[in-house]
């Protein structure tokens, strides 16, 4: 019974990565509203795990905030792509490492209020070294972390991204 309903959706921007628009609500008890929407392409990203109890991690600057932090390869998944192929691409892309036994962790919506923005997470155990990655636009440094240093991390406000922080929480409340 307390289900809000879209009147109507008008388009005021739209690429290849994202759309934007400004959608007319009702409210169960008739109250009418506009509230702008962002729907942007499934992403897929993966918590990659050693045997020495380490995740690799990407340090880079990311420009819309404004500050150098800690995050998980991930990326969008293409159209017709499978998530886990995504994810495993993505890794490989952005660290030069390949990912072994690769298994699904969760799915979230990091800001659902406003943005229709899934996020699949992967898992993997254990990954293969292919070479220094060839795009040097995503990132300053590759390295592998220990998972005991992943919480004060996100306390210092190095890992912020929401996928990271549910990814790695995820790791150290379910050990596999």
């Amino acid at each position: 019974m307390s289900r809000w309903t879209i009147r109507g959706e008008r388009v005021v921007d739209e690429t290849r990565r994202l759309r934007l628009s400004i959608a007319s609500v009702e409210l169960p008890d008739g109250v009418q509203f506009e509230q702008y929407v962002l729907r942007m392409p499934k992403a897929a990203i993966m918590v990659v795990l050693d045997d020495q109890e380490r995740v690799l991690m990407l340090w880079r600057h990311r420009f819309i905030i404004d500050r150098w932090v800690c995050e998980l390869p991930g990326g969008y998944v293409d159209p017709g792509e499978d998530p886990a192929v995504a994810a495993a691409r993505e890794v490989e892309e952005e660290t030069g490492w390949r990912p072994n036994n690769v298994t699904r962790l969760l799915e979230l919506q990091p800001s659902v209020g406003t943005t229709d923005s899934e996020n699949l997470l992967f898992v993997a155990t254990g990954a293969d070294y292919l070479g220094v990655p060839e795009d040097i636009n995503e990132t300053e440094r590759v390295e592998w972390i220990r998972l005991d240093s992943v919480k004060e991390r996100i306390a210092r406000g190095e890992i912020v991204g929401a996928s990271s922080i549910a990814g790695l929480l995820h790791v150290l409340a379910f050990p596999r």
